[in-house]
């Protein structure tokens, strides 16, 4: 029956995979689920054991469960998050074999062909990743066979006692078909794999399509269906043991000269750039000091990057002497290789290098760059961002001038729509020599604005006879003058 008799595969299943991640932190006895949102709906992701005797199910809405429940602890779900765990279980199944693949959302594959006897036989093997998991706090139902469809069949289908010559009881959803097939499928009579295998195969394949035949012949193992493992990230550092201790300040930017080349030439052939590398520097008193290097720009330019880690090294403590230094980037970005642009500026990375020198003395963040906001309100035509997470942006275009200066309303003694002919403004006295408008703005209704409370206003561009160029604003509503900027 089994052409794949020779290779073993386990399929292990977390039923409970998001709910036992989160209660390895918190546990409780209680019933708990995590919930997730569908427009305005909220349903069940997962739940414990607690949660499933007392009724609830995955896909049940949570108005529905909280009645059922009232004493319900209910979190919201983190898909990401359980996707980082599962990534992390996979790693950790290396240990029984190198093959391991995820299998879905909440399963792994693990191709264990000649590695059972390192564990005493495939029953020990199983029993060992039953009870590690088990002290990790995670709920898993493992199936062992010669195929991956096989055994996921078991895993998710079977009992712990189930083996392949169970196969043919189980149900068709066994087979990994959609739910809207398995349903046509029982309601023509054909519940088990086994009434499929008697049944004959072309109208099958007129009524269900390919795919119906295609898991059923990887099940059976008369199409291949093989574990491909997850390829590791890269890693990007590189470390130097030297033969004699160092103190020197020249002679530790000679090595870190040393460990950028191949750093970079790593980081030029993923096609990735560093934001961030840290330097770590071993004593031989076995003590050990950091230099973190934050950049404002993906960079992968040795030359570059050396001079910005001269300020780092020169408050550097040697003690005894350094005798291990290891160089990594440990935030890197997409960086790919481009074609250079004879019509560019020369040296357009100056900037980045710049704001990246100082962004080490008072940091990164507190660098800003003003970006244009799509808002008519002066004072919300624009967000102050940090330079070194941020591009440089235009679009600072408006029908009327904008004064060079903005700064909150200052009021003024005035009557009428008009400006006044004369007015006092910061104890100086100034007379209205030309005004020009004016321009009604209106306030966003739906935001809240204290400042905009007072309703529309009507601004004018007001020349002072002493040289003073002015931003005035009249509210008709509730009437008033201010300045509220001044043009160069």
């Amino acid at each position: 029956m089994f052409v794949g008799t020779h290779r073993r595969i386990v399929s292990m299943w977390f039923p409970r995979l998001a709910s036992d991640r989160v209660l390895r932190a918190r546990p409780t006895d209680a019933p708990f689920v995590l919930f997730q949102c569908h427009g305005t709906t909220e349903t069940i992701r997962c739940l414990n054991r607690t949660a499933e005797a007392a009724g609830l199910h995955a896909g049940m809405r949570m108005a529905d469960a909280r009645s059922f429940c009232p004493d319900l602890i209910s979190r919201p779900a983190d898909p990401a998050g359980d996707v980082r765990f599962l990534r992390g279980l996979r790693r950790w199944a290396e240990r029984f074999c190198p093959w391991v693949g995820l299998d879905g959302e909440d399963g792994l594959a693990l191709d264990v062909t000649g590695a059972s006897h390192l564990w005493g036989g495939e029953a020990a093997m199983l029993a060992d990743m039953r009870a590690r998991l088990d002290r990790a706090g995670l709920s898993v139902r493992l199936g062992l066979a010669g195929t991956r469809g096989a055994a996921w069949a078991l895993a998710h289908f079977g009992t712990e006692a189930s083996t392949e010559e169970d196969l043919l009881s189980l149900p068709v959803a066994a087979l990994r078909v959609p739910p809207d097939t398995v349903t046509a499928l029982q309601r023509l009579g054909l519940r088990r794999i086994g009434d499929l295998v008697a049944t004959a195969r072309a109208p099958l394949a007129r009524r269900f399509g390919r795919e119906l035949l295609l898991r059923l012949d990887q099940l059976l193992g008369e199409v291949p269906e093989p574990v491909t493992p997850e390829a590791e990230p890269p890693h990007f550092g590189v470390r130097l043991t030297l033969p004699e201790p160092i103190g020197l300040e020249a002679d530790v930017m000679a090595v870190i000269e040393r460990l950028l080349k191949p750093l970079c030439e790593k980081l030029k052939t993923q096609e990735t750039g560093a934001r961030s590398m840290c330097l770590t520097l071993h004593r031989v008193d076995h003590g050990s000091q950091q230099i973190e290097l934050r950049l404002a720009a993906a960079m992968r330019d040795p030359a570059r990057i050396l001079p910005l880690f001269a300020r780092g090294v020169a408050e550097v403590d040697a003690g005894f002497g350094i005798d291990r230094i290891r160089l990594a980037a440990t935030v890197v970005e997409p960086l790919p290789i481009r074609q250079i642009d004879p019509t560019e500026t020369p040296h357009p990375d100056r900037l980045q290098d710049l704001i990246t020198r100082i962004g080490t003395r008072i940091g990164l963040e507190n660098i800003q760059r003003f970006l244009p906001a799509d808002s008519h309100i002066p004072e919300r035509g624009f967000l102050v961002a940090p330079a070194a997470f941020s591009e440089a942006q235009s679009g600072f275009h408006t029908q009327r001038p904008r004064p060079l200066r903005l700064f909150p309303p200052e009021p003024i003694q005035g009557n009428g729509p008009t400006p006044p002919a004369q007015f006092r403004w910061r104890g100086m006295r100034l007379h209205t020599g030309c005004a020009t408008g004016p321009e009604r703005i209106a306030p966003e209704w739906w935001l809240a604005d204290e400042n905009w409370r007072s309703g529309i206003r009507d601004y004018w561009k007001v020349a002072t006879r002493e040289g003073r160029r002015l931003w005035l604003f009249h509210t008709p509503q509730c009437p008033g003058w201010f300045v509220q900027g001044e043009f160069a």
